[in-house]
């Protein structure tokens, strides 16, 4: 029953880490474009692609980091506390701004992306 219990408590964590990637690629992207011509079709399946591809690209690698971490660090220092939700959630969310400003640099700066 706690194997059960943790895989659905990083299940959690995965989608959390998931939705911090799509909300980053949100902000990179920009809204989508409602034109209706031939062009901006193609456009919008660039779009669509690039942004599930990458954001779960880069929500596997945040939930893959923070699961190692948890279980390696996190789950010896702390209890089921609400004290120690909030601090797993800070630990995802620096996570999450880590791999971001490196996906930016990576991309914008070296342009290695």
């Amino acid at each position: 029953m706690t194997v059960l219990k943790r895989i659905l408590n990083y299940l959690i964590w995965t989608i959390l880490a998931v939705i911090a990637a799509f909300s980053y690629m949100r902000i990179i992207l920009g809204a989508k474009s409602i034109d209706s011509n031939g062009f901006a079709k193609i456009a919008n399946i660039i779009y669509d692609l690039a942004f599930v591809q990458i954001g779960l690209i880069l929500g596997s690698i945040i939930a893959i980091i923070y699961i190692l971490i948890d279980i390696f660090y996190l789950s010896n220092r702390l209890k089921n506390t609400k004290k120690s939700t909030i601090i797993r959630l800070l630990v995802i969310f620096v996570i999450a701004v880590i791999i971001v400003i490196t996906h930016y640099v990576l991309e914008k700066v070296i342009d290695i992306i």
